[in-house]
């Protein structure tokens, strides 16, 4: 019997996306943004199997070995799925994730590509309508300007506290983390918990 994939295809017109119908149990729901190679999202699902993992990433080959790590490992609480970030979790309901990992987004770092940039207020705005309160986002990025934006992002917003920032296990450090630690280049990393309720819709 072949063995099951964990990869979801999402159709492009579907509207909303449940935990609930993609995970068999009714679990916490942590979100790795960009999950790369998978390393540290199969490290932590591991230790983990009382909670929920959603892979995300654009790149089908990534994704598709990553799979295959998951089925080796026999890891059912992990559901991969390969599309744009900002579209899946605006997918997602309302105050239904309980932790995301954004580790080393893609800077791109050339000033007129700073509008491809993951992060930006509309996309703050959606993490935030995902997350339940008391949830945290974990962010860690080797680009100081990026890393610079990105806290001012979470600072200037009233919905947000700050949180401890997340460090790796040995077990769980990513491939990008492990590179640039390797340069001796800066790691700057973050974290914030949403503290209200719903936010408002971007104005």
């Amino acid at each position: 019997m072949e063995p099951v994939s964990s990869i979801i295809t999402v159709a492009d017109s579907l509207e909303s996306l449940s935990p609930s119908d993609i995970f068999s149990s009714i679990r916490h729901l942590n979100v790795d943004v960009g999950c790369g190679k998978g390393r540290f999202l199969l490290a932590k699902a591991a230790a983990n199997h009382d909670v929920n993992f959603l892979g995300i990433d654009r790149r089908l080959k990534r994704i598709q070995k990553v799979d295959r790590k998951v089925t080796r490992a026999g890891l059912g609480n992990v559901r991969l799925i390969c599309m744009d970030a900002f579209r899946v979790i605006e997918l997602l309901p309302a105050e239904s994730v309980s932790v995301f990992f954004m580790f080393f987004p893609d800077p791109w770092p050339k000033r007129r590509h700073h509008g491809r940039r993951l992060f930006s207020q509309p996309f703050l705005d959606l993490i935030l309508r995902a997350l339940l309160k008391d949830g945290v986002n974990h962010v860690a990025t080797d680009h100081e300007d990026y890393f610079r934006e990105i806290c001012a992002g979470f600072r200037s917003d009233q919905r947000i506290g700050e949180e401890t920032p997340y460090e790796f296990t040995s077990e769980e450090r990513t491939e990008f983390d492990i590179v640039f630690t390797g340069l001796n280049a800066r790691i700057g990393r973050c974290a914030f918990r949403k503290i209200g309720g719903l936010p408002p819709p971007s104005q």
